[in-house]
């Protein structure tokens, strides 16, 4: 594994590292879990600033948030409530000792060296009826295709300079998300896509601060992501041991 700095892999550079779009697109993550939830101890890994931290605090009680950056460890501290609980350290690192009945590694395995290494890890972690909701990017999104055929980038799983310094490894689609957790020893009990994604996140963030794109359109896209799951900004898969 190569070393990282994990304090600057989150700066903005050529590329915003989060959006406000990105924030959108958590609250609707949380409604495609609430369909799924197990409840009980619940891991998230990597946590950002905390933005889908103190969504989880509004629905569970139990939580415990393991993140390789101290600075954003920081941040998610100073924002949520005092019961969470918080491991610095890599999921490489990490040796684990607790059971969890949920766990979350959301837009996240795309940042990891190993991945399958790491879900095998998690797969310990699990409770016998314990659940992971694995979220990621989606290669295939319709945004993602567009900058192919304009040139932007060369194909859809491709990874631009910008996003490698942001840490990312992996564009997933569908097949490769699923295949990494069964080559982890998962099971996958569903799948399906998040948010129907024809513009780009800066896109959005423009025409969200217009009254041309309103909560009725973004839910219909939401709605709309159910259909077509693989034309998702989002894709994932919720895993049992």
């Amino acid at each position: 594994m190569t070393n990282r700095n994990y304090n600057q892999e989150y700066q903005d550079n050529d590329r915003k590292y989060a959006y406000d779009f990105d924030n959108v697109l958590r609250t609707y993550m949380m409604q495609t879990v609430l369909n799924y939830r197990s409840g009980g101890k619940v891991l998230e890994m990597g946590c950002f600033k905390g933005e889908f931290t103190e969504i989880l605090t509004r629905h569970f009680d139990d939580i415990t948030v393991i993140e390789a950056s101290d600075e954003l460890l920081h941040y998610t501290r100073e924002r949520v409530a005092k019961h969470v609980k918080f491991i610095h350290s890599t999921f490489e690192t990490f040796d684990g000792g607790d059971k969890y009945d949920t766990i979350f590694l959301m837009h996240t395995l795309e940042h990891l060296d190993d991945p399958v290494g790491v879900l095998k890890k998690v797969k310990e972690w699990l409770t016998p009826e314990g659940r992971l909701f694995l979220i990621c990017p989606n290669a295939n999104a319709p945004s993602r295709q567009i900058a192919v055929k304009m040139g932007l980038i060369s194909h859809n799983s491709a990874i631009t300079p910008a996003e490698r310094e942001h840490g990312h490894r992996n564009t997933y689609s569908l097949d490769t998300l699923e295949r990494e957790a069964v080559q982890a020893g998962l099971t996958t009990m569903h799948r399906g896509g998040i948010f129907f994604k024809a513009l780009a996140n800066y896109q959005f963030d423009k025409l969200m601060n217009t009254d041309i794109i309103s909560k009725e359109y973004l839910d219909g896209c939401y709605q709309l992501g159910m259909l077509y799951p693989d034309l998702c900004a989002s894709i994932y898969v919720v895993c049992k041991a």
